[in-house]
Parts: C-alpha cells; sequence; structure tokens
C-alpha cells in the first residue's frame, strides 16, 4: 500500500483501488476510484480539487450535510453519517469530528472521520478534537492532525495516538494555513508509536 501526502490534510493511498482524502490545491490529475470528504470547510471541500482527482465511476463520500455540493459535483455520491460502517466497494466506518471548546466544527453538524480498511487499515479524523470515540480503534496507520487551533495540536495529538494505539503516526494539517513542520517534528518527539513525516506533494 502506497500513502502520497498532498499537503495540509490531504491524502492518496494506491492499494488495488485508489483513494484520495480531502483533495486541497493537489497538483496532480488522475482519477481514482473513491474520494473521502470529511467536512465543508474549503480546505476539506474544494470542488476544483476534487474534480482533478474524478473519473466517469469516482464515488465522491462525504457527510449528508454535504449532500447538495456533492450532487453539484456528481451524480454517483455516497453521503454518510458519524458512527456508521459502509461498504460501497471499500469498506469504512465513520467517526464522529469535532471540536470541544471552540466552535469552529462543531458536533452537530456530523461531520466525520473515517476509518478506512485496505490492505491496512487507516484512519483520517478530519479536522478534529481527541474524542471518547477514538479510543483502542488501533488503525495501522493514523493521520494525526498537529497545527492546533482548529484541531488537535502536537501535545494533543500525543495523547491522541496513546490513546489510539495506531501501529504508525502520519502528521497533517501543517504548512498551507496553519501550522508548520515544526508541529509534525513536536509529534514525533513526544510519541512512543512511530511517526513518520511525509514530504507534501505541494504543486
Amino acid at each position: 500500500m502506497k500513502i502520497r501526502f498532498l499537503g495540509h490534510a490531504s491524502f492518496i493511498i494506491e492499494e488495488k483501488v485508489k483513494v484520495a482524502i480531502d483533495p486541497f490545491h493537489v497538483s496532480v490529475i488522475e482519477p481514482m476510484d473513491f474520494i473521502f470528504i470529511t467536512h465543508s470547510h474549503f480546505d476539506h471541500f474544494s470542488s476544483r480539487d476534487i474534480g482533478k482527482l474524478s473519473g466517469e465511476n469516482t464515488l465522491l463520500i462525504g457527510p449528508e450535510g454535504c449532500r447538495k455540493k456533492l450532487e453539484a459535483l456528481s451524480g454517483n455520491i455516497l453521503p454518510v453519517k458519524p458512527s456508521k460502517e459502509y461498504n460501497p466497494g471499500v469498506r469504512f466506518k465513520t467517526l464522529p469530528a469535532y471540536n470541544k471548546r471552540r466552535p469552529f466544527h462543531l458536533k452537530r453538524k456530523n461531520w466525520v472521520g473515517y476509518l478506512i480498511f485496505l490492505e491496512e487499515s487507516v484512519y483520517h479524523p478530519g479536522d478534529t478534537d481527541f474524542l471518547e470515540e477514538m479510543r483502542g480503534l488501533e488503525p495501522d496507520v493514523f493521520f494525526a492532525p498537529v497545527s492546533g487551533f482548529f484541531t488537535m495540536g502536537a501535545k494533543q495529538a500525543a495523547e491522541a495516538v496513546a490513546e489510539i494505539r495506531p501501529k504508525r503516526v502520519i502528521p497533517m494539517h501543517y504548512g498551507k494555513i496553519i501550522g508548520s513542520r515544526k508541529n509534525a517534528e513536536k509529534l514525533k518527539s513526544l510519541s512512543s508509536i512511530p511517526v513518520e513525516i511525509l514530504e507534501p506533494e505541494i504543486p
């Protein structure tokens, strides 16, 4: 399984299928089998970037609240809700994603993170603080937000890693809007679980 970090919170995962998550400012133009969207903020739901990665058979997956925006892009969509399991050709679970004390990502919006079961299980939490629902998920790979303010910072991410218990961690959500590589390096210094800092494919 190949993981490509496109910068910010964007990834492409290549296996038997091609999966993109939250494409934003991407330089690649190639059709995916599945595009996962965690929520409607511009740096996670970018119609232009979704278009770069969409083909005739690409399935767009996103929260129910993004349904109209998804329908404007494609007739091939799957709206989802938190705490559910789906299998539209790739099996995945949705997890809640929200801030506990700040108003940027509200629980009532029903935005999501995704635990995707490929050759390895991959957890992309979206923009969120550490939540009880994440405890003991034990994915093979955890994409950990580290920038702080809008989502968990490096210290809270290290606490989340200890509770989620992934096999390895890839920091994300830094370098474009808020946060820098220093946030990723701080997580690495705080974590007892292997942290791999990927070089982003920046256009």
